[in-house]
């Protein structure tokens, strides 16, 4: 197949998902796994499959005009959202490579019905995907996602071969005090989608001296039946009863709590926050920070390109995880 097939194959699967939605949400497992939360996912996913967006992207890599040999990727998933793992089997299955996937045990029931789907839509796919159910063998290069903890067991088992191991990120907002109240619900969904579980969700706020908490309080509303979800109700009622029980301060609006703490990644139902006198100090620390840091939300343009609210998880397909563009290594490894 050519790259024009390949997108050619990729627009009419975009096509299929929107058509297919209440079949590939049926049977999901994952509690967090909401009908919303999937519906959502195979939204953007499904609109950044037409064929323009697939054009300009590829219209990158003029390399893929010419066939190359296809080598063999392993793709480990992560599972914290529903399709987190579909941006890399797109990127192996476009540059004409094989994608050798290894399913987190908490997402494994949406991508064999896209990759069924796919098929479907062009048999010839069928020998570019294997799912190992077991120990991941037979591969040129690697694709890992994971935490912190799992990375080191990446490097340890993949470091010999080409590779990207992704590790824990988390992504922040820094406020102006001069957002509208569209703006903050926008950052409400920044928040709550996926009960924050995304390398791409809102954990941090920072926010100028004297800030009024209750602006993010009360625009975070729109969210309220969040706390109607049994799993993110305990977490909430956990790290409640933890606060009070260890004399903690925090602040509650009865769906969420806020905790000033220099740390980025907070718990379920948990933002943190911190406060800054001059957004210098803030640029200064999120560049050094940066390996540790996805997106960051604002008005301001702090460092690179800052993420519109309401948009952190809609990224284009040329906006990579960790900004490695795995294109590019795929055509180079």
């Amino acid at each position: 197949m050519n790259i024009h097939q390949r997108i050619n194959t990729f627009t009419k699967l975009g096509e299929a998902i929107r058509e297919n939605k209440e079949h590939l949400k049926s049977g999901n497992h994952n509690p967090w796994f909401t009908d919303e939360n999937i519906d959502f996912a195979l939204t953007e996913i499904s609109n950044s499959l037409h064929q323009e967006n697939l054009e300009k992207w590829m219209s990158m890599y003029p390399q893929l005009q010419n066939e190359q040999e296809a080598k063999r990727v392993g793709v480990i998933t992560a599972g914290n959202i529903p399709l987190v793992g579909f941006h890399d089997f797109l990127s192996v299955l476009m540059t004409g490579n094989i994608f050798v996937g290894k399913l987190s045990s908490k997402d494994d029931k949406l991508m064999p019905r896209v990759i069924k789907l796919l098929i479907e839509i062009n048999p010839k796919f069928k020998k570019y995907i294997t799912l190992s159910e077991s120990k991941m063998e037979n591969f040129d290069s690697v694709i890992a996602t994971g935490s912190n903890n799992s990375a080191r067991y990446f490097e340890y088992y993949f470091g010999k071969y080409p590779h990207i191991i992704r590790k824990n990120r988390n992504s922040v907002a820094v406020l102006t005090g001069e957002e509208t109240d569209e703006e903050l619900q926008l950052l409400a969904d920044d928040i709550f989608l996926y009960f924050g579980l995304g390398c791409r969700s809102v954990s941090k706020l920072f926010l100028p001296d004297g800030y009024d908490l209750d602006y993010v309080f009360r625009n975070s509303l729109k969210h309220k039946n969040v706390i109607n979800h049994n799993k993110y109700a305990n977490n909430y009622d956990y790290n409640r009863v933890i606060y009070m029980m260890n004399k903690i301060e925090f602040k509650d609006n009865g769906i969420m709590l806020l905790k000033e703490d220099i740390a980025y990644a907070s718990p379920v139902s948990v933002v943190y926050y911190e406060n800054y006198s001059k957004p210098e100090t803030v640029k200064n620390r999120l560049l050094s920070d940066n390996e540790m840091i996805q997106c960051i939300v604002s008005k301001e343009s702090l460092i690179g390109n800052t993420v519109k609210f309401g948009e952190t998880q809609k990224p284009k397909l040329w906006d990579f995880a960790d900004n490695i563009d795995t294109i590019k290594f795929l055509i180079e490894s």
